[in-house]
């Protein structure tokens, strides 16, 4: 039995300012300045359309491994999965940078490892979430280049309503794998000044599928964080926010190798200076800088006997934003600003080679590969985007935005300096959205939007040098000369509320259809001309180069149905659907989930609260044989969660995961790799699973 562990930070740093009208303890009203550190405020005026808000974790406390679980049960999402830590969110079919991940407004951290064991996911603990905020596609221009949608992360604030010395101090425990979680929290809110430190501990084991097959999939990660805010007035706040992230003896089941270690930095600094005149509103300004030092080793992999690997690589991420809110007239917001985002990585792996053709070598001999070759992507953007108010409930938006992307490569390996004229490139992406929003009457609001979304290619598609990063086993070769993707995205939305009589409370429904349409997407196709690197004589003989599509886009819908009745209960039904097509090659486009359908039914109540969710995931048929992936059979699974606030200020989650003991696979999970006792198939999902959480407020 592990043991269960707990700490506690203290800190005292002077800090910044506030943001809304909120009340306060002594029940004065106060204009107080919140940071942008959130996208969905509740205001018309100037919340971007077709957003999801998920917070339902932070209300009905479960037990999450990493923050990738908490996109499980949000509908539209899938997830990526190597293992049981680097898990990656799939979006619609769009996924890695894709997606513009960040937390609390704009902060980033880029993972090190080429084969992405350590996403951003991996560097934020879960029960510092407070909520997600999601933009289904690039319909604003504020929050920096987007291809696919937005994902912001929002870690909990303080509470400005109870000053003094506050905490909370949580455990938690899963059977499956016999794991253990534990988080403590302070926080001390003074008018002038506040300080939120906490600090969290998770130590995984191997999990069992269905079957009872172990999956090697165990992990430790140590984390805390420190955030510091000083008010200069009401309307004047300034915050700092430290955080650091430790991952131990990491078991990537469908990866060539294990993570030894992973370590994160990340700080952020956020300024706001509100109210100020008439026309110019407020100043809002983000800075921030991350380090990930990443080392991966085979050394209980079955190749060890042959190549002893170890690659120890880094990434430098820095970036920041400033941003002016200015109405120039009383019914036209205008924000306008400027960002940046850079990114930096380096690194080499060791390869002492013990056997050579079949026979071993009477002295091990070393070879050291570049695997970034000393590359970094700077990208300065601008943006304006305006909103108008047509009418009392009709808003009309528009944004432009520039991104000026200039790359490099700057100590490339000689067989890759031969393929290509390698020299810094500068790219010029020009995005635009238009949107309305609608407010027919207090219960319908209709959406529609239109967002031409660009993304420059990552650093593995220009930079990656014959190495294994993808599902299937062929070595993989950047192309530094790729064309930017473009993503042409369409979508009408809208949500409505009914109420109802006779014991029926209301009738909540709300939907979203989109069609995208794709230029220059981005995909690794075999070049014959190019053999295999490593292992020579092993198969596949040819390596895969990124190349850009001429045809492909996607189209698909989600729909959510609830109906409350007596006062606590509901029954809720979510279907999400999306079909994608790579012209070219006459196939799915990689990573398309499939149809997914949920049903859950439950009551929630001051003291307790408790749902049954069934979930039933289609047999996908349309898949990317270039990227070899197989066809996926359907499966079912029923869940269940039970949260009870019997004592004050104590709340206990337990739940009942797979609770049919199903075994079964996500048709976006990556295949064992390099498994002693696996063959090279989809890795499966955890078995029944009984959780536990316990949180202690004071």
């Amino acid at each position: 039995m592990k043991t269960l562990c707990s700490a506690l930070l203290c800190a005292l740093i002077a800090g910044v300012s506030y943001a809304q009208k909120e009340t306060k303890q002594d029940t004065l009203k106060k204009e107080i300045t919140k940071l942008n550190e959130v996208i969905v405020t509740g205001n018309i005026k100037t919340d971007p359309v077709l957003t999801i808000v998920s917070n339902k974790y932070a209300e009905n406390i479960v037990q999450p491994k990493n923050v990738a679980d908490l996109f499980n049960n949000i509908i539209g999402f899938s997830s990526i999965k190597r293992g049981n830590y680097a898990i990656d969110p799939s979006f619609r079919a769009s996924q890695y940078e894709q997606l513009n991940i960040q937390y609390d407004g704009g902060t980033k951290a880029m993972h090190a490892c080429p084969n992405r064991m350590d996403p951003i996911t991996t560097h934020i603990i879960p029960e510092e979430i407070s909520k997600i905020e999601i933009i289904k596609g690039p319909y604003t221009v504020r929050y920096g280049a987007t291809f696919g949608g937005i994902i912001n992360m929002v870690t909990e604030k303080p509470n400005y309503l109870d000053h003094g010395l506050h905490g909370k101090i949580s455990g938690g425990y899963e059977s499956n794998g016999n794991s253990f979680v534990n988080m403590a929290q302070l926080q001390y809110i003074q008018e002038k000044y506040d300080i939120v430190a906490n600090a969290g501990y998770r130590d995984f084991g191997n999990y069992e599928d269905g079957d009872g097959t172990e999956i090697p999939s165990s992990f430790r990660s140590t984390d805390y964080g420190v955030k510091v805010g000083y008010n200069f007035s009401e309307d004047h706040r300034l915050q700092a926010h430290w955080r650091q992230s430790f991952g131990r003896d990491v078991l990537h089941a469908a990866l060539p190798m294990d993570t030894d270690y992973d370590n994160s930095s990340i700080i952020s600094l956020d300024y706001k200076l509100d109210h100020i005149g008439k026309v110019i509103k407020s100043v809002n300004a983000k800075a921030y800088y991350s380090y990930v030092d990443h080392l991966m080793v085979n050394n209980n992999r079955p190749s060890f006997n042959m190549v002893s690997a170890a690659s120890n690589v880094d990434a430098l991420t820095t970036g920041g934003k400033i941003e002016l809110h200015w109405q120039p007239l009383n019914r036209l917001n205008i924000f306008s600003g400027v960002d940046m985002f850079n990114v930096a990585r380096d690194g080499n792996r060791e390869r002492l080679v013990k056997v050579m053709n079949g026979n071993p070598l009477p002295q091990p001999m070393l070879f050291i590969d570049k695997v970034w070759q000393d590359s970094y992507i700077n990208d300065l953007g601008v943006f304006t985007e305006a909103k108008y108010s047509i009418g009392p409930n009709t808003i009309l938006t528009a944004g432009f935005r520039y991104d000026h992307v200039v790359s490099d490569i700057k100590d490339p390996e000689a067989d890759f300096a031969e393929m290509y004229d390698l020299k810094k490139r500068t790219e010029h992406n020009i995005s635009t959205t238009v949107s309305v929003k609608k407010i027919v009457s207090d219960n319908f609001t209709i959406e529609a939007a239109y967002g031409r979304g660009v993304r420059s290619a990552n650093m593995i598609e220009r930079f990656i040098n014959h190495f294994t990063v993808g599902q299937d086993s062929y070595e993989y070769v950047g192309n530094p000369n790729l064309d930017t993707e473009v993503n042409n995205q369409f979508e009408i939305g809208f949500k409505g509320y009914e109420p109802l009589k006779n014991g029926l409370d209301a009738f909540k429904y709300e939907a979203s259809f989109y069609y995208s349409y794709f230029e220059n997407y981005i995909v690794a196709v075999v070049d014959e001309s190019i053999d295999r690197k490593f292992m020579p004589m092993a198969l596949p003989q040819n390596a895969k180069v990124f190349r850009n599509l001429d045809e492909a886009y996607k189209t698909g819908f989600e729909i959510k149905a609830e109906l409350e009745f007596l006062n606590d209960y509901f029954v809720r039904s979510e279907f999400a659907y999306v079909y994608t097509k790579n012209k070219d090659l006459n196939e799915s486009l990689p990573l398309t989930m499939p149809f997914t359908t949920r049903f859950s039914a439950g009551v929630t109540r001051e003291k307790y609260w408790a749902n049954l969710q069934y979930n039933l995931v289609s047999r996908q048929n349309n898949i990317s044989e270039s990227f070899d992936e197989t066809v996926t059979d359907g499966y079912q699974t029923l869940d269940a969660r039970f949260g009870i606030n019997a004592f004050k200020n104590f709340t206990l989650g337990v739940a009942v995961l797979n609770i049919f003991d199903e075994t079964y696979n996500n048709h976006l999970n990556f295949s064992f790799t390099n498994q002693a006792d696996f063959g090279r198939t989809p890795i499966t999902e955890p078995g029944r699973n009984f959780t536990a959480f316990l949180q202690y407020k004071f």
